[in-house]
């Protein structure tokens, strides 16, 4: 797992109008996203916000921790596990490949005091409330 503190702030702008054209113009690359979103909460304490995502069967090294001024990504990649040559899927649920989510953050943290564990297929991780200035 890495961790990265970025310095900007996500933001996104559309005009009216312009998610039809871009449907229209991006269909197919729409349909075919090859990213997938993993399951997160989000809930905020008295001292500050928790994080809990799930990316069970990824590797502690193919993901890493992003920390923007209010808001918090996660991304990295699942690798499907080895199958013998002449085996028949007869299901196929789990996500492999690319991942990333981005969670807006409820309130101000201090940047220099996240905490994140990786255990059994759960990242955990605590945002401290940045404290009231003097």
């Amino acid at each position: 797992m890495h961790y990265r503190r970025l310095r900007y702030r996500s933001t996104t702008t559309l005009r009216a109008g312009s998610l039809a054209g871009l449907w229209q113009s991006e269909r197919l690359r729409l349909l075919a996203q090859a990213r997938w979103q993993p399951d997160a909460d989000v809930y905020e304490t008295a001292t500050g916000v928790e994080v809990t995502v799930d990316i069970a069967g990824v590797d502690e090294d193919d993901f890493e921790v992003q920390l923007a001024e209010d808001t918090l990504v996660v991304e990295g990649h699942r690798r499907p596990g080895a199958c013998p040559g002449e085996a028949v899927y007869h299901a196929a649920g789990i996500r492999y490949g690319p991942f990333r989510i981005e969670l807006a953050l409820p309130a101000p943290v201090d940047a220099d005091r996240v905490e994140a564990r990786y255990e059994r297929g759960v990242l955990r991780i605590t945002l401290p409330r940045r404290p009231p200035p003097r």
